[in-house]
């Protein structure tokens, strides 16, 4: 969103959502620009921690289902976040773990530690657009990015499973180094949700489409309990279902650390 509308920051847990009650409603009401939506978009509250649990399917084109565990440990520190992804089952993924540390500018590095193989490996910008873990997420969709680095163009409002949404399009610009050439995005107006995303490679061919299938407000922020990333190019979908959340805990920073991802 315009810090890639999962992120994971993703994902994992899932949650991106804005401000207080009075302050949706003035957002709402003033005629804002595209990235003036973006910025409301990157900056909602997702609490200073979360600490959350879900089941991930992976759907093939045959239909063929597999099923995994996760966890997620996120912390909000001055701005810039940390999140340690665990997976839990099955067996041949167990332990597998993902971390991503936010520095300044916005600048993230991922580390992914290979259960299997008992070693922790970075990904390098050159991998950003390899799969996450063979689902439909790359590891650029999972980090956020600075809503400095995109243009943006608001193209109207349109009306999403009876919800208002504004219609937003955003491009990298021309310095910065993305998959996409376009995504464009339908964001709640009245609380800068994203829920409904569509990308498109540099081509300009649609590849992948992301929706939020369920919402609820969990400890006053609103939480996406199922999504679904599907690639039409794979003929391939991603299914997360959050099944617990808790935020605004406290979380020793030391468990998301590159030591913690490695000692599992």
């Amino acid at each position: 969103m315009p810090k890639r509308w999962l992120g994971l920051g993703l994902i994992f847990s899932l949650c991106f959502w804005g401000a207080s009650d009075w302050q949706t409603t003035l957002y709402a009401q003033e005629k804002l620009t595209g990235e003036q939506i973006a910025r409301q978009v990157f900056d909602r509250d997702r609490g200073n921690t979360s600490n959350s649990t879900a089941i991930m399917v992976l759907i093939d084109k045959t239909g063929y289902k597999v099923s995994r565990t996760f966890s997620s440990l996120r912390i909000l520190n001055k701005g810039l976040e940390k999140q340690l992804i665990r997976f839990l089952s099955p067996n041949d993924i167990e332990g597998t773990g993902f971390l991503t540390v936010e520095k300044e500018g916005y600048k993230t590095d991922q580390f992914i530690y290979l259960s299997a193989l008992r070693r922790t490996r970075r990904i390098v910008s050159s991998q950003k657009h390899h799969r996450f873990v063979q689902t439909d997420f790359t590891y650029e969709d999972m980090e956020r990015q600075p809503v400095e680095n995109y243009l943006y163009k608001l193209k109207g409002k349109k009306t999403i499973s009876n919800i208002d949404c504004y219609v937003l399009e955003t491009r990298p610009k021309p310095s910065v180094k993305s998959q996409y050439s376009l995504t464009k995005s339908f964001i709640t107006t009245t609380g800068f949700v994203p829920i409904l995303a569509e990308y498109f490679d540099q081509k300009g061919k649609h590849t992948k489409t992301y929706t939020v299938l369920k919402l609820e407000n969990k400890q006053n922020i609103w939480t996406e309990i199922i999504v679904k990333m599907e690639d039409f190019d794979r003929k391939h979908q991603t299914l997360i279902k959050t099944q617990h959340i808790e935020y605004n805990i406290k979380i020793d920073p030391e468990r998301l650390s590159k030591s913690a991802l490695e000692n599992y």
